[in-house]
């Protein structure tokens, strides 16, 4: 089997979903039941904006995990077995650790303070619940991923190849995830952090991003031939989406965004630039100091006699803005570049 070719499209996929996931979280302080899941509320709140959050709320998470699992199926074409869990202890498990003693029980001190309710310190997975999830993955899937590389002919595999070539074949990738949501039937689909519908939902996408990759380009043809359809049943399903419909439904959609997603960005995405490469780096210690960033200035900026989609814009602008010169900090101090998920050594 040839090597993996580089997809610039992944590393792409990868940055703008953390990013848009980070405008997600500054978007929840402008809604009126941010309070009940520990955000600083603004006064006015700006509901109109909940209708976009909606549609992409129902992969925003997924999504990660599946592009994590194509990281990994990359990250095995360089490194065996053992370097695979060196690097994954290194890059995912040690910032999950970082993070849940010394990142997250800063939005705890800076919320009980804007609230005046009594301040502790209170250590916490906080937005960085995934990093766990992704770790625990590697660990109880590496058998199966191990032989998957090293079988490519397989039955599952071969079988998996068929189904791709057939046109829309690809479309029945979304079984997995269907399957999932009805059997776990979560209260709330969306409800992912540090739930069994948010582990076993991650692990199913895990395992397909996977096996995206190692079927190669199998995939890439196909996807390219089923986004134009994906894109459009997945809005449709969007428009008809109510209080009334079945998780089943919603996984449905949720994989039919994510594989149009994949097919545009194969299209539009895949190709080398000076700004992927520097933001690529970046995303990962960004996304991790985002969340104290966020919050910090929510707790200066929210009380400020200013329309709410001023604050919006100024919330944005400045929690990308300092996150950026915290991570200019980050990248050229070596000792610290770990505890971000970065490499000992600048690229």
């Amino acid at each position: 089997m040839t090597s993996l070719k580089r997809r610039y499209d992944v590393d792409w996929l990868r940055t703008l979903a953390l990013g848009l996931l980070i405008i997600y979280h500054i978007v929840i302080t402008f809604q009126p039941w941010a309070w009940y899941i520990g955000f600083i509320v603004n006064d006015k709140p700006i509901e109109s904006l909940w209708n976009v959050m909606s549609l992409i709320n129902i992969w925003r998470i997924p999504i990660l995990f599946l592009i994590s699992g194509m990281g990994v199926r990359f990250a095995m074409e360089r490194r065996n077995t053992w370097q695979l869990l060196q690097d994954r202890t290194v890059r995912i498990l040690l910032p999950f650790v970082f993070g849940y003693f010394f990142i997250t029980p800063i939005i705890v001190v800076v919320v009980t303070q804007f609230y005046s309710i009594e301040t502790n310190y209170d250590p916490g997975a906080g937005h960085l619940w995934f990093l766990a999830n992704i770790f625990l993955y590697v660990i109880l899937l590496l058998p199966v991923m191990v032989y998957l590389k090293n079988h490519p002919d397989n039955i599952l595999l071969r079988s998996l190849r068929w189904i791709f070539e057939r046109p829309l074949g690809i479309l029945l990738v979304a079984i997995p995830v269907v399957m999932e949501a009805a059997i776990v039937n979560p209260a709330d689909f969306v409800t992912y952090a540090e739930t069994w519908h948010g582990f076993w939902l991650g692990l199913v996408c895990f395992l397909t991003g996977f096996i995206f990759i190692t079927v190669d380009d199998v995939f890439w043809t196909a996807i390219r031939r089923a986004w134009w359809i994906a894109l459009p049943l997945a809005f449709g399903l969007y428009l008809l989406r109510d209080d009334a419909t079945s998780n089943a439904v919603i996984g449905l959609e949720s994989m039919l965004w994510m594989l149009a997603i994949l097919g545009l960005g194969s299209h539009y995405l895949n190709r080398p630039s000076g700004m992927l490469r520097y933001l690529s780096q970046a995303v990962y210690p960004v996304y991790i100091v985002h969340f104290p960033v966020q919050f910090i200035l929510s707790y200066y900026l929210i009380p400020m006699d200013l329309s709410p989609w001023v604050k919006l814009i100024l919330l944005i602008i400045g929690t990308f803005g300092i996150c950026l010169m915290l991570y200019e900090i980050i990248r050229r101090i070596k000792w610290i570049r770990p505890l971000f998920g970065m490499k000992l050594r600048m690229e």
